[in-house]
């Protein structure tokens, strides 16, 4: 029998390829947005307790599908402990559903607390006290500052994405500041890829990763020629304005190097024009099956995953 692969960059490859596709299915529940009747009551506990629902039933209809899902955590946590208790029992539910669980949080700090974010997050199952596969980090404190999220990632076969060209039109503000001839965001991608080259496992990729939107394709395929060994994560796609055929250049020539992560066009699928009609609020998960398919499609049609 075939062990599986302690490195997270291998595992994530492991994924994508059993499920032939690169999608990441991001969970951000939002009460306005979630079908009706989810939500049983009023006050934070009610909402929490819909949104655990509503994830389950995202994470049932895509499971089947794709590798990985991205709790994000904000929604939890605007409410309060009781949203800390539905995040959890995403990530578990998710877990035991076999998909990698790709934590976005953004976390960061120096020293010790590094660390405790670190133990916090990375590592899945009784690995960690949230038990997530992935956690997605700032870089801006430094170096030294993401040392001990590396360190516990390679510890715990577990991964990080670094925050390097991301998705929103404000991101430039910082990250295309020139230094020393270049864009803050190049400084960056060069570190990250280090970190990358210095913890790659068999499949060429290494345990850090990198965040870098769909809706800058130039610096998208910038960043893949000067970062070989860094696995991406790629925001934007569908209701940012990316398609499919702007992350095509993220990819290698097998159909790896990136995932490819959708949040609202997917989970908030019935509430699309195209599927409202035909689905609707009563077959939501109709709708966000038949919108993970569509995705899957575009991706193998216009990219190289579809050699996967």
């Amino acid at each position: 029998m075939k062990s599986e692969p302690s490195h997270f960059g291998d595992r994530l490859i492991a994924a994508i390829r059993a499920k032939k596709n690169p999608v990441l299915v991001g969970l951000d529940p939002r009460a306005e947005n979630i079908p009706r009747g989810l939500i049983a009551g009023e006050g934070m506990e009610a909402t929490a307790g819909g949104f655990a629902l509503f994830c389950r039933g995202v994470i049932d209809a895509v499971a089947p599908l794709v590798p990985a899902v991205k709790p994000q955590a904000a929604f939890f946590e605007q409410l309060g402990p009781a949203g800390m208790r539905a995040l959890k029992e995403t990530i578990d539910y998710a877990a035991s559903k076999g998909l990698l669980i790709i934590l976005d949080g953004k976390r960061n700090d120096i020293g010790s607390t590094a660390q405790g974010y670190a133990e916090a997050y990375l590592g899945c199952g009784a690995a960690s006290a949230w038990g997530c596969d992935a956690l997605t980090v700032s870089p801006y404190l430094g170096d030294d500052s993401l040392t001990p999220f590396v360190e516990t990632a390679q510890k715990q076969a577990a991964g990080i994405f670094v925050l390097v060209k991301t998705s929103n039109s404000g991101g430039k503000r910082f990250q295309d500041l020139v230094a020393d001839g270049k864009p803050l965001y190049r400084h960056v991608a060069e570190y990250v890829e280090s970190l990358a080259a210095a913890t790659a496992g068999p499949g060429g990729y290494g345990c850090v990763g990198a965040v870098v939107g769909a809706t800058y394709p130039e610096q998208l395929a910038e960043l893949r020629q000067a970062m070989p060994h860094t696995m991406f994560l790629i925001p934007g796609f569908g209701a940012q304005g990316g398609t499919a055929k702007d992350c095509a250049a993220a990819f290698d020539n097998q159909g790896l190097g990136a995932i490819v992560n959708n949040s609202r066009g997917i989970i908030f699928a019935h509430a699309r024009p195209e599927y409202r009609d035909k689905f609707g609020a009563g077959h939501w998960q109709a709708a966000v099956e038949a919108a993970t398919r569509e995705m899957i499609g575009q991706l193998k049609s216009e990219t190289s995953a579809g050699r996967l």
